[in-house]
């Protein structure tokens, strides 16, 4: 192993691109992902804490959308900092860093109810969409249309997650108090 070290981007900067985008509209650009990047992750977090803890009659669809949802802001976070590393920016890699920067607050280590879990991503969820959707019209202001495009698409699958959380927070159910009361 090299203990040899070499910074070849300080945390931060951003540097020229090869995209021809404007330095200072990159840099208003690269901060605006880090915060998307850092709130995706904060979302992933609390949505594997619940993939994890989810308990009852309902577990197995739950655990499994949980999971998928979870995967879907991984992958949505892994676009965001492929592209802003693309702009010349460095992606919020540090979990406290992350925590810091996030503009969505992480629920907490405490286990609730399913009901408390998903409310609350549900609230997180809304944090994020309208995040997303200030940052997509800010790329497209700055002429930035394919960062704006991608965030059109993460914002589309963050959308349908959310949707769905609403879907399992309605009150018809197929379980029975009878069959909850055992």
């Amino acid at each position: 192993m090299s203990t040899q070290k070499h910074v070849l981007q300080e945390a931060g900067t951003v540097e020229e691109n090869q995209l021809r985008l404007d330095q200072g509209k990159s840099e208003e650009i690269v901060e605006a992902l880090n915060a998307d990047l850092a709130d995706t992750y904060m979302l992933y977090h609390q949505l594997r804490k619940h993939h994890w803890n989810v308990e009852g009659a309902e577990f197995r669809d739950l655990h499994i959308f949980l999971g998928e949802a979870a995967e879907n802001a991984e992958a949505a976070a892994d676009d965001i900092a492929e592209r802003l590393q693309a702009l010349g920016g460095a992606p919020v890699a540090n979990p406290v860093n992350q925590a810091e920067m996030a503009t969505v607050e992480f629920e907490g280590d405490d286990v609730y109810d399913i009901r408390t879990s998903l409310e609350n991503d549900l609230g997180m969820y809304g944090d994020v969409i309208e995040s997303l959707r200030e940052h997509i019209e800010l790329a497209t202001d700055l002429g930035d249309h394919a960062t704006a495009e991608i965030l059109r698409e993460i914002l589309v699958q963050t959308e349908e997650d959310a949707h769905h959380i609403e879907h399992y927070l309605e009150d018809d159910t197929l379980v029975t108090d009878a069959a909850i009361n055992r």
